[in-house]
């Protein structure tokens, strides 16, 4: 009977992964399917409307987790009432972080459900930063993002300045949507004293695509690395070890070796990535392209020291260099992640590298006059509403990029289990001086009046903005 046991815990173990992805599978990715065998074969499957559980990928990645530790050892007991609390703790049921089971349970262990007024104050306060940055910045450029991605599916060419308006204006949406969860999700939970991972630190300050992806949904990263990406990496480099064969070795790594242990696992995981986001070809798109990102900068970190030894001089180029290379691959890919289709995100593709020409609205070219340069069309849309779209943009970006990020201000009182304010005040590994410049400059917050007041002031301008029309980004995650 002990010999069995082995075999019987991975066969529980498989089940149980297979179950929860049937479940998954078929709420999100069924029709999905269907659309490809139509699209592949011509068959004329109907796509029915199936209504997708909130929170439904991070719910079942979280229980995949658990599995797997509970396979692997890293959790020893549990109880129904236990697994029961870790799985429906609110506060990241639909939007994130994926926890896991030993990083919870002992704190729900010490919980002693006494009132606590640090952390219901820390805890609102992080929750009303985060509401600020959903209902007022995310949803406020929303709606200059939304006509032209529309116009797009419908087939009119987008012109360039338009294209690049729509796919930055999409970036600084997402990135303060999905800021504004992660903190609010935060904040929930620390006014029941607890803490949850940290899930966004200001990604747009990367200066390398490495960096970003330390930075954007951090424990989604951290359970593919972990249960995709590092389990295949190690099965292929034993592999190539048995076989008498080189592996990663720096810059004498071999290009099989990095196409064998490097390559295949990280366009595996990123279309994973991709997939997990959302059921469509654009996402697929969109994680295949961080893909191809990511084989490029670690092709660059392995080899750069065969033609550029000297680590200080590459640094001072590449800082900057790398920062402004960073934040247009992440939007190009943006165009494919918002894109209702393949064609759409080709069409913003094409308008944002000036194929389908350059256009301004009819009013701001009457006012340029003789400075218009040639070729520009003028089109009968509304110059206000196009001038506040690129001032939209501007302010989000010097939100961004130069302010503290919400764990920077609230780092006093560690704000996220994980958080370590030493490593996120500055602009990253060698960033752009750019980036991060008021990070040190603005005082934490604090339990003082002033404080109160500012919180109490944001709290109400989030309340207050409620009623306003919303997009919910996330449902589909």
């Amino acid at each position: 009977m002990g010999d069995d046991r082995p075999r019987i815990a991975l066969a529980a173990l498989l089940l149980g992964i297979a179950g929860n992805l049937a479940f998954l599978s078929y709420f999100k990715y069924f029709n999905f399917l269907l659309e490809i065998a139509n699209d592949a074969s011509g068959t004329n499957f109907v796509l029915d409307q199936i209504f997708l559980p909130l929170g439904i990928s991070f719910i079942t990645f979280q229980k995949i987790a658990f599995l797997v530790d509970i396979y692997t050892g890293r959790v020893n007991s549990f109880t129904f009432r236990s697994y029961s609390l870790f799985v429906f703790f609110f506060p990241q049921l639909i939007a994130g972080p994926i926890v896991h089971y030993r990083e919870m349970m002992p704190q729900f262990e010490k919980a002693t459900g006494r009132f606590v007024a640090e952390d219901l104050a820390v805890g609102a306060g992080l929750f009303f930063f985060g509401l600020l940055k959903k209902v007022i910045l995310a949803d406020g450029i929303a709606s200059y993002v939304t006509p032209v991605y529309a116009a797009a599916a419908n087939g009119e060419p987008v012109t360039l300045i338009y294209a690049w308006v729509a796919t930055v204006g999409f970036t600084l949406q997402v990135y303060f949507d999905f800021s504004g969860y992660s903190e609010m999700a935060l904040g929930a939970a620390r006014c029941f004293g607890i803490r949850l991972p940290m899930n966004f630190n200001s990604p747009l300050r990367a200066t390398s695509i490495i960096d970003f992806w330390t930075r954007w949904h951090i424990t989604l990263v951290r359970f593919l690395t972990a249960y995709v990406f590092n389990p295949m990496a190690f099965a292929l480099t034993r592999r190539r070890l048995d076989s008498g064969l080189t592996t990663i070795s720096g810059a004498r790594t071999s290009w099989s070796a990095f196409a064998s242990v490097l390559v295949l696992p990280t366009m595996l995981t990123m279309f994973l990535s991709g997939l997990w986001h959302g059921a469509g070809y654009g996402f697929v798109v969109w994680g295949l392209l961080h893909g191809c990102y990511l084989v490029i900068n670690h092709a660059w970190r392995l080899y750069r020291a065969r033609f550029w030894p000297h680590n200080r001089s590459h640094d001072r180029v590449m800082a900057p260099v790398g920062f402004i290379l960073t934040f247009g691959a992440v939007v190009l890919a943006m165009a494919f992640f918002r894109a209702n289709s393949i064609g759409a995100g080709m069409n913003i593709m094409s308008g944002m590298f000036g194929m389908n020409g350059i256009s301004l609205p009819h009013a701001i070219g009457a006012r340029l006059g003789d400075l218009l340069p040639a070729g520009v069309v003028l089109v009968w849309t509304s110059g206000k509403s196009f001038m506040l779209s690129l001032i939209w943009i501007a302010c989000l970006l010097m939100v961004a990029w130069m302010m503290p990020n919400t764990l920077e201000i609230f780092r006093k009182y560690q704000p996220a289990l994980d958080f370590k304010p030493s490593a996120t005040q500055t602009a990253g590994r060698g960033g752009s001086r750019m980036t991060g410049l008021l990070a040190n400059r603005i005082r934490p917050w604090r339990l003082s009046t002033a404080w109160a007041i500012g919180t109490a002031l944001v709290a109400t301008v989030g309340i207050l903005a409620l009623g306003q029309p919303t997009e919910f980004l996330y449902w589909q995650f």
